[in-house]
């Protein structure tokens, strides 16, 4: 399959509380745009609210790529959340449920990876860190012989 062709890109910083708000709305309003049903929607937007707070959080701020992805059907959204951060220096560990840096609960990049379709993790210890999320529409399952 060829790659999905990225439409215009969409960067959004996360800086503050305010800006966390504004990157799930900008989420929620470009996966419905899509046709993203409600339920993928929350999945996505979830995932997005957890890594844009750790962006926030324990990166000190950065910022959101949000891109459209076409290729007919299915259609994506992939998101990537950019830091300049301390790094995560084991990323096995940060990737294990329950293992928190910050005194939450420890679900929020094994969590997120769990609720979209790919995820990737890029980082260096005293250089930052990059997340890129991406989800796809889901087309409508056939009906099964003899339904009607």
């Amino acid at each position: 399959m060829p790659d999905p062709a990225p439409s215009r890109a969409t960067s959004l910083p996360v800086g503050s509380d305010a800006d966390l708000a504004r990157v799930r709305r900008q989420i929620r309003q470009a996966a419905a745009g899509l046709g993203f049903g409600l339920v993928q929607q929350t999945k996505l937007v979830t995932a997005a609210s957890e890594l844009a707070r750790n962006t926030l959080v324990h990166g000190g701020g950065g910022h959101v790529e949000i891109t459209p992805l076409t290729l007919g059907e299915p259609r994506g959204l992939r998101l990537s959340f950019v830091d300049h951060g301390p790094g995560i220096s084991d990323i096995e560990l940060a990737m294990t449920d329950g293992y928190t840096s910050g005194g939450g609960l420890g679900l929020g990049l094994s969590g997120s990876r769990r609720l979209v379709d790919e995820f990737a993790l890029d980082t260096e210890p005293g250089t930052g860190t990059t997340v890129t999320v991406t989800s796809w529409t889901t087309a409508i399952p056939a009906a099964r012989p003899g339904a009607r």
